[in-house]
C-alpha cells in the first residue's frame, strides 16, 4: 500500500518526507570529515592550508587519497608523500573530490542487491556520471569542471538515503519498475517523493554547495532550473544519460529519458555526443583509482 506524500519505513510508521529528511540529518550518514571538506568546500576564504589540516585527521583517508595520486592516472613525476603536495600538484578542488570520493565511498561497504539494483553498481553510476561531467564542461570549456565532477559524484545520493533509511519501501519500489516508467515516476507512486527531492532537502542540511543541491534536485529536469549553476547542472544531466545508455545505470535499469533541452544549452550536437560517448570510456579507464578509493 502506498500513501500520497508518505512513504512507510521498517517499522510499518508512515513516514514523510520532512521526517525522513529530518531523521537523516539527525544521525549524520556521512562521515565526519566529510562534512568538513564541505565545509572547506564551501567557505571562499578557506584554502589548501585548511583542506590539508581536515583531512591529515584521518589517517586512513590521508593514505587512500595519496594512492590515488600516485596511481598512473596522473603520472606524477616523483612520488608525491604528503597532502600539501598533493594539494600542490592537483590543485584544492581535485584534492577535495577525490576525499569526498572516499568519504562517499563508505556508504558502499556493505553489499545490497535487489532485483536489477547492486549498490556497487550505484557506487559506479556516481563514480562515472562525475568523471563524465567534468568530462563534458572540460570540452565545453566551462570554468567550473571539478565542480561538476562533484555534482556528478553525489547526484543520485538521494538513492543511496532511501535504500538505507526507507529500505522496506524502497525494495517495493525497486520491485515495481519498469523500463515504460520513469525512476522518478516510481518513486512518487511508491513513496510519495523521489530521490531528487529527498536528496536535496538533506544535502541543504548538511550545506552542500549550492552548484551541488541544484544537480541532486534537477539532473533529470535542469529545464526546470533558474539558476547560476545551470551549465553544471546540464553536464550532470547529460553525464547520467550517457553513463546510463553505455552500461552504468544506477538502479540496473534504463530509466533516463533524453533532455534536448540539455544537449541544446551545451551546444552538444548528435556528433558530440557520439563522441563523447567513446571518449568516455578511456577516460573511465584513466580513472579507474576512483572506482576503489
Amino acid at each position: 500500500m502506498s500513501y500520497a506524500g508518505t512513504t512507510v519505513d521498517t517499522r510499518g510508521e508512515k513516514m514523510t518526507l520532512d521526517h525522513v529528511a529530518g531523521r537523516i540529518d539527525e544521525i549524520s550518514t556521512l562521515p565526519q570529515v566529510a562534512f568538513r571538506v564541505m565545509e572547506v568546500a564551501n567557505d571562499p576564504n578557506s584554502g589548501a592550508v585548511d583542506l590539508k589540516d581536515v583531512m591529515e585527521g584521518d589517517a586512513a583517508l590521508s593514505a587512500r587519497v595519496l594512492r590515488c595520486v600516485n596511481s598512473s592516472a596522473y603520472a606524477t613525476r616523483t612520488k608525491v608523500t604528503n597532502l600539501q603536495q598533493a594539494i600542490a600538484y592537483l590543485g584544492l578542488k581535485q584534492i577535495r573530490n577525490m576525499a569526498m570520493t572516499a568519504s562517499v565511498s563508505e556508504l558502499f561497504q556493505k553489499e545490497e542487491s535487489i532485483g536489477p539494483y547492486r549498490r556497487s553498481n550505484l557506487w559506479r553510476h556516481l563514480v562515472s556520471v562525475g568523471i563524465c561531467a567534468r568530462l563534458i564542461a572540460m570540452r565545453r570549456k566551462l570554468r567550473d569542471f571539478e565542480d561538476a565532477f562533484l555534482s556528478g559524484l553525489l547526484h543520485d545520493i538521494g538513492i543511496v538515503l532511501e535504500d538505507q533509511h526507507v529500505h522496506t519501501a524502497f525494495r517495493r519500489m525497486i520491485g515495481s519498475l519498469d523500463e515504460q516508467s520513469t525512476l522518478s515516476a516510481v518513486e512518487m507512486r511508491e513513496m510519495g517523493f523521489d530521490h531528487t527531492q529527498l536528496g536535496e532537502r538533506v544535502a541543504k542540511a548538511w550545506n552542500f554547495p549550492d552548484t551541488v543541491v541544484a544537480a541532486i534536485r534537477y539532473h533529470h529536469a535542469s529545464v526546470n532550473y533558474r539558476g547560476e549553476a545551470i551549465d553544471v547542472v546540464r553536464c550532470v544531466e547529460v553525464a547520467n544519460l550517457l553513463c546510463t545508455l553505455t552500461g552504468a545505470p544506477s538502479v540496473g535499469m534504463k530509466l533516463v529519458r533524453i533532455s534536448q533541452p540539455a544537449l541544446a544549452g551545451l551546444s552538444l550536437t548528435r556528433d558530440d555526443i557520439a563522441v563523447l560517448a567513446a571518449d568516455l570510456q578511456e577516460e573511465l579507464q584513466q580513472n579507474a583509482s576512483l572506482f576503489t578509493l
